[in-house]
């Protein structure tokens, strides 16, 4: 004989069982994210001096971070890099996908993993290989005025570093744009295709009209994406600095001021405090952002 349970005891055994699958993940969560982040935010309201120790000092670590010339030198520079370089590459990673999608593309599947390729290569060593490869005495650039007896520009001189490291960037990341992109391309209904091919429409028309408004999701995610990271520029300055001390200094990009603050300066405090008020400026930018590329007629 079976017993009937009350609707409270139903709601409370199914409650226990969203519990159970969502516990694992917010566990995970709370112990990556929420307390690191809990963490940063404590550090951020005291101040290690040599004499008196640790003191809170509330929001004077702020208030010392907005008024900070380096701080935002380096936000000005990350925000340049992000407005030439980001439409740079996801313009070319749009292109590739326009091209493979397209269906004219000899050796398409070829030219996708090619392509994609160089994001599989770690950042590491992407950037020694180019950085080696800017060298005017010892790589591609030196070799390069030897054969031919010509002078060019150094890519590794205080002018054109910020355009060396876009470059290395863009070559890095088109591929994983191209892929965001060409899986959106995949799943267009092909009836549009058809019925634009009925009305005479040509590629072009098919472009504007039908592939780019269907892929908008895309777009604005990898956007957000690259706006992040952006703003995240770390290891390829980190690793050119040895190349270039001269033209990257240790606050050239907001994260590499962080991390010479927090390793090199030990001031773990005004480091939590400048990470956190960076990542409320890149929180609020992709937010932006995205309200602008979600709103519908945009």
């Amino acid at each position: 004989m079976t017993t009937l349970q009350s609707p409270v005891a139903v709601r409370r055994r199914r409650s226990w069982t969203g519990w159970g699958f969502i516990g694992p993940f917010a566990l995970v969560f709370a112990l990556v994210f929420l307390a690191p982040l809990a963490y940063s935010v404590y550090l951020s309201l005291f101040r290690t001096q040599l004499i008196g120790g640790t003191t809170f000092v509330g929001f004077d670590n702020y208030q010392q971070a907005l008024q900070d010339k380096q701080f935002w030198d380096g936000v000005v520079r990350v925000g340049l890099f992000l407005l030439v370089q980001v439409p740079i590459m996801l313009g070319i990673a749009l292109l590739v996908a326009l091209a493979i999608d397209s269906g004219r593309l000899y050796g398409k599947d070829f030219f996708r993993i090619t392509v994609f390729l160089p994001y599989a290569v770690p950042a590491v060593v992407a950037t020694l290989m180019w950085g080696f490869m800017y060298g005017t005495r010892y790589g591609l650039v030196g070799d390069l005025n030897d054969a031919f007896g010509t002078t060019l520009p150094n890519p590794l001189s205080a002018d054109l570093i910020l355009a060396s490291l876009g470059n290395i960037v863009t070559w890095e990341f088109v591929g994983y744009n191209m892929l965001i992109f060409f899986a959106a391309l995949r799943v267009v209904p092909h009836s549009l295709y058809e019925a634009a091919e009925i009305d005479g429409a040509g590629q072009w028309r098919v472009i504007t009209a039908i592939k780019l408004p269907a892929i908008r999701g895309a777009l604005v995610i990898a956007t957000i994406f690259s706006i992040i990271g952006s703003f995240q520029l770390f290891n390829e300055p980190a690793i050119l600095q040895k190349l270039a001390p001269n033209a990257i200094t240790t606050d050239y990009t907001p994260n590499f001021y962080t991390y010479s603050l927090s390793f090199s300066g030990q001031q773990q405090n005004y480091s939590a405090t400048v990470a956190i008020v960076m990542g409320v400026i890149t929180m609020i930018v992709a937010y932006v952002v995205q309200l602008r590329g979600m709103r519908k007629g945009a």
